[in-house]
């Protein structure tokens, strides 16, 4: 069964309802990855929106249902890659695109994302539709 990594955006509107069908579509039959940052990502919005224990509660009980993909030595060697090739062809990464693209390229498994513009330029990322 193909892998598939959802970029946070992807995640936020996917728990909201808001994710287009045409994605939605998408995501049926695959294993739906997370990676680590995203995590972090999606607790850092919770804490600042002032979610309560139950909407906590909620989040953890979702992420539970998918694998998480580490931080590792691998990961973080791709990281240090993928953020020098950026700052060195004046198309720096954000840290944390960089991190989500280190993921996936040491895991080699496709990202989708609704914000292609943010990681196109990451040499060997394959971006789902």
């Amino acid at each position: 069964m193909e892998r598939l990594v959802l970029d946070t955006d992807v995640v936020s509107r996917f728990v909201q309802g808001r994710l287009p069908e045409e994605l939605t579509g998408a995501l049926r039959g695959k294993i739906l990855l997370i990676a680590f940052v995203t995590v972090g990502e999606l607790y850092k919005g919770a804490y600042q929106a002032g979610w309560g224990r139950r909407r906590l509660d909620a989040l953890e009980a979702w992420l539970h249902l998918y694998t998480i993909l580490p931080y590792d030595e691998e990961v973080a060697r791709v990281w240090g890659e993928v953020s020098a090739r950026g700052a060195r062809s004046g198309r720096s990464v954000a840290p944390n695109d960089a991190w989500i693209a280190a993921c996936c390229l040491a895991a080699e498994y496709p990202l989708m994302t609704l914000n292609h513009r943010h990681f196109e330029s990451i040499e060997g990322i394959t971006l789902a539709p």
